[in-house]
């Protein structure tokens, strides 16, 4: 889903602008959020860098929040994530100074981010693109403004792809998978084959696991080999589920109606 207003005074979206030039220069008042206009967002995104740990959490939902409410894309999302993106290697959110205990404190706020970035290129993909096709045969500002911010984005997270905290690169490698549906960026799926094998021979991680079989597959591979046995029960969960749900609705469309309705 997506909210249109036109955006004014965006960066072109082509290469990452700097952090305090998309806050400087991006005309918030202008558009649109969940909740009216992005006018109070540049405060609640100046304070993801605070260097009080506390206020950066807190920060995290007035600045997130109110551009991917409900899965949808608004007219501030763009330049939202073009500064999330801009943000990621910022000392108080990526690098420990020496300090385990900093470190550890620091490490979570990177991964959130992180993750906010993938749920929300998932929110634009090209599965996304296609179903709101079904729907309507303009294609819509907002979302076409976030799909083409993509490299831009991935040139932020593929330096996160080899970190050494594995929840930071295992979050990486999902935020990167939507992203190289980019024309630009499909050379990089390769690569990130490479990493989705390695996330699969370590990672228990439900979600990641999902995530990582479903792009081996579209990409090509066999992933028979990789699969555990909770893969094996998740997909075949999932396969029922669809069949339900393709049955239901088969049964509540085209004018007829079900002995059995589905409640």
């Amino acid at each position: 889903m997506t909210h249109s207003r036109r955006q004014t005074e965006q960066p072109h979206p082509a290469e990452l602008p700097r952090a305090q030039v998309l806050l400087d220069r991006t005309n918030w008042a202008s558009l649109a959020t969940a909740c009216g206009t992005g006018e109070a967002l540049p405060a609640a995104l100046a304070l993801l860098t605070d260097p009080d740990p506390v206020i950066r959490r807190s920060a995290l939902q007035d600045a997130l929040e109110p551009v991917t409410h409900q899965n949808s894309i608004y007219g501030a999302t763009v330049p939202v994530a073009l500064y999330v993106a801009a943000i990621l290697s910022h000392p108080a959110i990526s690098a420990g100074d020496g300090n385990p205990g900093v470190e550890t404190q620091n490490r979570p706020m990177l991964v959130q981010l992180l993750g906010w970035l993938g749920d929300t290129a998932y929110d634009a993909d090209d599965q996304c693109v296609a179903a709101a096709g079904r729907f309507c045969d303009e294609e819509d500002e907002e979302m076409r403004a976030f799909r083409d911010a993509r490299p831009a984005i991935f040139s932020a997270v593929q330096a996160f792809l080899d970190h050494d905290d594995a929840a930071v690169r295992h979050t990486a490698l999902v935020a990167a998978i939507p992203l190289t549906e980019h024309p630009l960026l499909t050379r990089h799926q390769a690569d990130l084959a490479g990493h989705a094998r390695r996330l699969l021979d370590t990672s228990t991680d439900r979600r990641h696991r999902d995530r990582v079989l479903d792009a081996l597959k579209t990409w090509g591979h066999d992933t028979t080999g990789l699969e555990n046995a909770s893969d094996t029960a998740a997909r075949e969960h999932h396969a029922r589920l669809r069949a339900a749900r393709a049955s239901w609705n088969g049964s509540w469309t085209g004018g007829g109606y079900s002995d059995d309705p589905p409640f």
